[in-house]
């Protein structure tokens, strides 16, 4: 598993504080990326902060994590940027706040269609699926993911040196 460097960490002073992995955004998630063959992959813990029933994790944040998980996909298994077209999950099983301790949110890229990735992601917690996703991703081109996004590639660590 090789971690994944946020090519956008350069951009705070610009504004950069996405809710989902901006370090230094004190109300966000913060999530690392990691790439593990196909997949890409994300550990979490949630905390009460972020819960909707008593002990039991929002499900609007259940699915940020799996939105923000294809996001990543797309910047590092195609090189650029695009946006979400639609998201689909599907809640199985509940995720509790104080005893689940480390989530593993996990995508992969299953089909490319002309300027659309198809994307399915999953949440697990000890093992056990809690939630699933299914998201349609339109993709930029490169130039515009560099023009109006200031995206030029998306690195794993030992590949930065």
């Amino acid at each position: 598993m090789k971690k994944i460097v946020n090519p956008w960490i350069k951009l705070e002073k610009d504004g950069y504080n996405c809710f989902g992995c901006a370090p230094n955004n004190p109300y966000g998630l913060k999530m690392e990326f990691y790439e593990d063959g196909d997949d890409i992959v994300s550990f979490w813990t949630p905390t009460e902060n972020y819960q909707g029933w008593l002990h039991t994790l929002h499900g609007g944040i259940q699915s940020l994590l799996i939105d923000e998980i294809a996001g990543w996909l797309v910047a590092r298994k195609l090189q650029t940027l695009g946006m979400t077209t639609s998201l689909e999950v599907k809640f199985k099983n509940p995720i509790t706040t104080g005893t689940c301790t480390q989530l593993e949110i996990r995508a992969r890229l299953k089909e490319i269609r002309h300027n659309f990735a198809f994307i399915s992601a999953q949440i697990r917690c000890d093992g056990r699926l809690c939630s699933s996703g299914e998201l349609t991703y339109f993709c930029f081109s490169k130039e515009k993911a560099a023009a109006d996004f200031h995206f030029t590639a998306c690195h794993t660590v030992d590949e930065e040196g």
